[in-house]
């Protein structure tokens, strides 16, 4: 599925965040979106889940066009072809990592045990699915959130700074698992990054500015 963006702005009031972001990612293709810190590269990141509303312009994937489904619809559409992958992890600290990365699947009525261990192994958390979050390194717990975004194979993979809060070296490993995963997977994957090391990953690099969006 291709993600169409077509003159997308947000802005607070009459300040604007950004303008005249035009950009397609195609199918397998691995786009980095880079920027200055409060240039809005997380609000995009949020417009393109249909998580924030947008100002101007639309958002489309395989002819979807988000800014016409309701609150209900946005919901149904992102569980069944988002995948979103945050900097701050967002595991449930209750649930073991095999519950973690199964949620998506079984928020579709359709829990799989063994795509759920195939995606661990993938990873390289094969064999610690029985451990809570607080069990794991800050690398594991990135790669915890891998795999739940990746478990529905979704179409449209978005993720925020997920190697922000890891050393190098872990960095790189993350990195390695997100790239891997989703080529097998034909998904289309928006990077927003500081890291010059994880855009150098991407097919393409965009910068974005306050007043729109331009290859690197």
């Amino acid at each position: 599925m291709s993600l169409v963006v077509s003159g997308l702005a947000k802005r607070y009031g009459a300040t604007a965040v950004f303008s005249n972001v035009t950009l397609q990612v195609e199918p397998g293709e691995f786009v980095a979106i880079v920027g200055e810190s409060g240039v809005g590269k997380s609000t995009l990141l949020n417009c393109l889940a249909a998580l924030d509303d947008w100002s101007e312009g639309s958002v489309a994937l395989d002819g979807t066009d988000l800014g016409r489904l309701d609150d209900s619809a946005r919901a149904l559409w992102r569980r069944q072809h988002v995948g979103f992958v945050f900097q701050a992890f967002h595991v449930l600290p209750h649930l073991d990592v095999a519950q973690n990365v199964g949620l998506p699947l079984l928020l579709l009525g359709q829990p799989d045990d063994a795509r759920v261990a195939a995606m661990l192994e993938a990873v390289g958390l094969a064999g610690l699915g029985q451990r809570l979050p607080q069990q794991l390194s800050g690398g594991q717990l990135q790669r915890v959130a891998i795999a739940r975004a990746l478990v529905h194979r979704p179409a449209l993979v978005l993720a925020d700074e997920p190697t922000g809060n890891l050393d190098p070296t872990t960095a790189t490993r993350v990195m390695d698992a997100l790239v891997r995963q989703t080529r097998d997977q034909g998904a289309s994957v928006v990077l927003v990054t500081h890291s010059e090391a994880a855009a150098a990953r991407a097919d393409r690099v965009l910068h974005l500015s306050a007043d729109g969006i331009r290859a690197g």
